[in-house]
């Protein structure tokens, strides 16, 4: 109930990413996240909560999160422009890789000193500091968006989003970018699905064992981040592109090939380190090709690549899996990111070339 808006949400906050004020559209799905944290807690706390309630607000929650993803990431370049577009994009994969470790320690935390009722009054309650934030939020030269026909004139929202798709076909380069992506999140997602059989089946480690790993791979995704912030706008952003998609394809293969803990370890620091490569510098050359017209549309077709791919591509390595095994199946997505990745290289000179 959570993602799921996300197939078909995404697309329509691209739109209006394009179309209105993007701080504005923030705000409001903030707001209205907020609320449902709120009043989730309050359901808790009374004892009234029931499971369709839970997922009821799951699906207000995910409705927000889908209409606000790409105006979250098409803003970046609105707030710091294309000198320091790179640096703001790494960061901003550190601080969301860095939430990924510390946000189930500090739930357990919460759960442990104020309960279920009390950590989601929290969560509500860190929404205030987003919306202060948006609020401060000014662009230089005022307001930057003057919407072209009205919001609520359906015929044109759905060929403002044909328009979009037509701008991606018709260049190259972006569709690269995106198809990149998408392969990526097909075959190599996955991974995050089968650890916990690896965990159990191969290592025979336990829960601790698995937090290890788990933890690794988000260990080594954070210091990826970090990595091309400490590098900044540096050259050959096409072959960072290519070459962080290789070494994703070649450490999920070492991955599931391997059958000690402690070298399996140092491979998922490596899926953590090459996919966050690949992905950031994608985020940060799309940004720089597409026109600021478009940019909220494109953004959201990158946003769903991720999205999108994933559930299918653990479709179809859990069919594998079963048949199989997971490490075939592991394997088997790397060899495909690996070839995938290769024929582009070779064929997309431009792609190499993109800086």
């Amino acid at each position: 109930m959570a993602t799921a808006p996300g197939f078909f949400l995404t697309l329509a906050g691209g739109v209006l990413a394009d179309l209105v004020d993007r701080r504005r559209l923030l705000l409001y799905t903030q707001v209205v996240a907020g609320l449902a944290a709120v009043a989730l807690a309050t359901l808790i706390w009374t004892n009234h909560v029931t499971k369709w309630m839970i997922l009821g607000f799951s699906l207000v929650t995910g409705c927000c999160m889908a209409m606000a993803g790409p105006s979250y990431q098409a803003m970046t370049f609105d707030l710091v422009g294309r000198e320091d577009l790179a640096n703001a994009v790494a960061l901003n994969s550190s601080q969301f890789q860095l939430s990924r470790v510390a946000g189930p320690v500090l739930a357990g935390v919460g759960l442990k000193f104020f309960g279920l009722a009390g950590c989601f009054y929290l969560n509500g309650l860190s929404f205030v500091a987003v919306i202060i934030a948006l609020r401060m939020v000014h662009f230089e030269g005022g307001a930057k968006y003057s919407a072209a026909h009205a919001v609520n004139d359906r015929r044109a929202l759905w060929q403002d989003l044909l328009d979009g798709f037509r701008y991606v076909r018709r260049r190259p380069r972006v569709f690269s970018l995106l198809s990149i992506s998408a392969i990526n999140s097909l075959f190599g997602a996955p991974y995050l699905t089968l650890i916990p059989i690896f965990a159990r089946d191969i290592f025979h480690v336990g829960a601790s064992g698995l937090a290890w790993m788990m933890g690794v791979a988000g260990a080594g995704a954070f210091f990826g981040a970090l990595f091309l912030a400490y590098l900044g706008d540096f050259k050959r952003k096409g072959w960072s592109v290519l070459g962080g998609a290789f070494g994703f394809g070649v450490f999920l293969i070492a991955f599931a090939q391997s059958t000690r803990l402690a070298w399996s370890l140092v491979f998922l620091f490596g899926v953590g380190f090459t996919i966050v490569t690949s992905v950031a510098v994608t985020n940060t050359l799309l940004q720089q090709l597409v026109t600021d017209e478009m940019r909220g549309r494109v953004m959201s077709m990158f946003i769903l690549s991720f999205i999108g791919a994933m559930p299918i591509g653990n479709l179809l390595a859990g069919e594998v899996s079963n048949k199989y095994g997971a490490p075939f199946a592991l394997a088997a997505g790397g060899v495909c990111i690996i070839l995938f990745v290769t024929v582009m290289a070779v064929r997309n000179r431009r792609l190499r070339q993109l800086h």
